[in-house]
């Protein structure tokens, strides 16, 4: 019953051994660092005779070992379709077989790496409404040409659209297979990232933190090996340089990682492109490595709009999908619509790709009276421990008395754009931290309202509001926080199915903010 056995590109063999070495690098490094570092540093390791060549030898034998895993994992990988199912058959030592009903897959996700592009290939990463760990596709597709790709893309319409195909009768009697009409879709491009939107991305994307971070945990996988003691004498050495010196190097170092970060991010996403048909969005971009992730239409939950103040002060924002089901990006990563862009220039793109909702609604703003309990907390928290530092720094520490006006403000600016809208069908919650972010969500897809109430809330008529969305593994939440208790209310009697909870409310105020 089953039709033709496809197997993968022969590059895949070439891109597993790659995999493997990168699985390898750090011991790698560790081993050969040690007798780097040793008396002589390789050159005596070469006159210890056959003993010093031990890791080299050790090396060899398991790069050649990761080579033919690599092969062997390419030959033993195959996948065809049957019975409205993809089905893979793999495995290096045990044989696993994985059956994927074609009705179960959400979205097929293509990459064009360094390895593919060249080859007119692409890498399939099937995502299903439930896929396995977080981050983790239900299957991978290695390296394939773009029809084959196509073809798995076909069957999948099919088997959704309930088209039967002719099998293969098991008779002397030859089966006559009826051509099916194949509908194809209209594919239209809604948005092309431009050059300045992409370096404005690029620099304010806050990626030197990334960079910073990855080199220290590089670096610390090589703690046993780093001089710590003589590190720190050519530091006391170099202070006293001093400060301006020491400053300017520590301004270069970060100029470097930020540039580092620039870069990266233009490499990643470069030509970023919105795309629609009837039921899914694509979205396209990258230099070195070309990535097409699809999104349908049904497991989109809510849509959030974030800036921060940077961002904000010149009027761009980045828009994320919160997607229910497995993960759609890499590592569980939010899907971003818009990683960059002004608002005068998303807004239409949204209003095209979610006509049923109101993007520009007038908002529901956080009462006069709950701006205190905006900063009272952290001011309260703080107070001790800026008393302390002045205390025992005095007379530089006094400067901690300068994080009590920035509490202040920042509880100010929280409060000024706290606020929610309420339609028919929409709830939009709208808080900031340091950015400010903007949920928009339809009902239908809300999946819990929660209000909370504290001591001192209550006496002022206050209230919080969190709404609760699927989204990739864990959910997606919108807090409000020190809203009026009628908002609340209202909040509630909206969310209910039948609309009755309107009238309950009025009756049960001290029940249903007892919490």
């Amino acid at each position: 019953m089953s039709e033709t056995y496809y197997k993968l590109h022969p590059v895949s063999a070439l891109i597993n051994f790659v995999k493997g070495l990168k699985e390898l690098i750090v011991p790698f490094l560790v081993v050969f660092g040690v007798n780097l570092f040793r008396d002589g540093g390789i050159s005596a390791m070469f006159n210890q005779g056959w003993q010093g060549l031990i890791p080299v030898l050790i090396g060899s034998v398991v790069l050649v070992f990761v080579l033919i895993a690599g092969i062997i994992k390419w030959k033993r990988f195959v996948y065809w379709f049957e019975d409205g199912e993809l089905r893979i058959e793999y495995g290096l030592f045990v044989k696993k077989k994985r059956y994927i009903p074609f009705d179960r897959i959400q979205s097929l996700n293509y990459t064009e790496g360094i390895f593919h592009r060249p080859l007119g290939l692409v890498k399939v990463k099937v995502e299903t409404a439930g896929s396995g760990k977080v981050g983790q596709a239900e299957a991978e597709l290695t390296a394939i040409s773009r029809e084959d790709a196509d073809r798995i893309e076909r069957k999948m319409e099919e088997a959704k659209r309930g088209v039967q195909r002719e099998t293969a009768v098991e008779s002397d009697l030859a089966a006559v297979e009826e051509p099916v009409v194949e509908e194809k879709k209209y594919t239209k491009t809604l948005y092309r990232m431009t050059m300045k939107e992409l370096l404005v991305l690029a620099t304010t994307s806050g990626g030197i933190g990334v960079v910073l971070s990855a080199a220290a945990v590089f670096l610390s996988q090589f703690s046993e090996l780093i001089p710590y003691d003589a590190i720190y004498e050519e530091v006391m050495l170099f202070l006293r340089f001093g400060y301006l010196i020491v400053a300017l190097t520590i301004f270069v170092a970060l100029l470097i990682a930020w540039v580092i970060s620039v870069i990266l991010a233009i490499f990643a996403n470069y030509q970023f492109t919105i795309q629609t048909d009837e039921d899914h969005i694509y979205l396209t971009r990258g230099l070195l490595e070309k990535k097409k992730v699809s999104v349908p239409f049904k497991r989109v939950q809510g849509i959030k709009i974030s800036q921060n103040p940077l961002r904000e002060l010149f009027g761009y924002a980045t828009v994320t999908v919160e997607s229910a089901g497995g993960s759609i990006g890499d590592k569980d990563e939010k899907i971003r619509l818009f990683p960059l862009a002004k608002k005068s220039t998303m807004l239409p793109v949204l209003q095209e790709l979610f006509p049923d909702m109101d993007w520009e609604p007038a908002m529901a703003k956080a009462p006069k009276r709950s701006i205190h309990f905006y900063y009272r907390l952290d001011f309260l928290w703080m107070v001790p421990f800026v008393a302390a530092i002045g205390y025992y720094f005095y007379p530089y520490g006094l400067f901690a008395l300068l994080i009590v006006p920035v509490i202040v403000l920042l509880g100010i600016w929280q409060h000024k754009a706290a606020g929610y809208a309420l339609a028919n069908r929409q709830l939009t919650m709208q808080f900031r931290g340091i950015g400010k972010h903007t949920f928009f969500m339809l009902k239908r897809r809300v999946q819990a309202i929660d209000v909370t109430q504290s001591y001192f809330q209550r006496r002022k008529g206050l209230a919080s509001i969190q709404s609760t969305i699927k989204s990739g593994m864990m959910g997606a939440t919108a807090r409000i926080e020190h809203m009026e208790k009628d908002d609340a209310s209202r909040i509630l009697a909206w969310y209910e199915p039948s609309g009755q909870r309107a009238a309950q409310t009025e009756k049960s105020q001290p029940e249903l903010f007892s919490g």
